[in-house]
């Protein structure tokens, strides 16, 4: 009994380890592993031979002392399209931080959409996401990252907490982005932060050219809280708003203007999110 009082104060250790391979006409999940409570439903097709791949998370919420760590791998020649059947929730925090650690490795000729549904950070929440991208080669991905911070629909604000948000992508081992964000009481309210606003998002799209910029810019035109801009071929879009459901809006009409560039497939929207 002791044991598992002390397991459940540290948190859970949970991993995940995916490997998609070239295999015939279409990506298969070649490899598979995972420790603690993170797990994948099976591969789909719903386009031919590009690999849509669920992530799921069976506790639902994640607390104070929990570590997750999610690492991808694709190998030459592959196209995959992960995504999770709901928003992460990040609880509030008794003092110890939780953290979230993606490790996304993309190799030549290959290109990975990683989009998970929001993030959700409860008041008092302290966490770290922290995301890596390595790109080898010509390698290109589109990921995005969406957060609402406390829960204006039940009256609750975001006085307390803090969420650091790092994005490291890399290409070829030489560092093509780094950011560090933190949001906490006081970001929440300053006009250098969110000025307010529960809800931001980053947008990143590798591969992006100037006429990817220019489409954006002209779907952008006057609308407040919204910006992009391009870093050689990266392209970095921002969003604030008031619901995180007007920045998912905004990020699915900036994917469906450029995938057929950077993926060479038409606009498809994985099924699991219209459940």
């Amino acid at each position: 009994m002791d044991k598992k009082l002390n397991n459940f104060h540290l948190g859970w250790k949970a991993e995940l380890t995916l490997g998609f391979a070239h295999n015939g006409n279409k990506t298969v999940l070649a490899q598979r592993s995972h420790k603690g409570p993170l797990t994948v439903q099976r591969p789909f097709y719903p386009e031919g031979g590009l690999c849509h791949v669920y992530i799921i998370h069976p506790p639902g919420g994640i607390v104070s002392g929990d570590q997750l760590s999610i690492n991808v791998q694709l190998e030459h020649k592959t196209k995959a399209l992960i995504t999770t059947p709901g928003a992460a929730k990040f609880y509030r925090s008794n003092g110890e931080q939780a953290v979230q650690t993606v490790s996304l490795k993309i190799k030549e000729d290959s290109v990975l959409e990683w989009l998970p549904q929001e993030t959700l950070i409860f008041e008092g929440a302290r966490l770290l996401s922290d995301i890596r991208v390595d790109l080898l080669g010509n390698a290109k991905f589109i990921a995005w990252e969406i957060c609402a911070l406390g829960r204006p629909a039940a009256g609750e604000s975001f006085k307390q907490g803090e969420a650091l948000l790092k994005w490291q992508v890399f290409r070829d081992g030489m560092p093509l982005f780094l950011e560090k964000m933190c949001l906490d009481s006081e970001a929440f309210l300053a006009r250098w932060g969110l000025n307010g606003y529960s809800s931001c998002g980053t947008f990143l799209i590798s591969g992006a050219s100037k006429a990817n910029l220019e489409s954006v810019r002209a779907l952008i035109a006057d609308t407040v809280g919204q910006g992009v801009t391009l870093i050689d071929d990266l392209l970095i879009c921002r969003a604030t708003a008031d619901k995180t459901e007007l920045i998912r809006c905004f990020f699915e009409k900036i994917r469906t203007l450029i995938r057929m560039d950077i993926v060479q497939e038409k606009p498809c929207t994985p099924r699991i999110w219209a459940t």
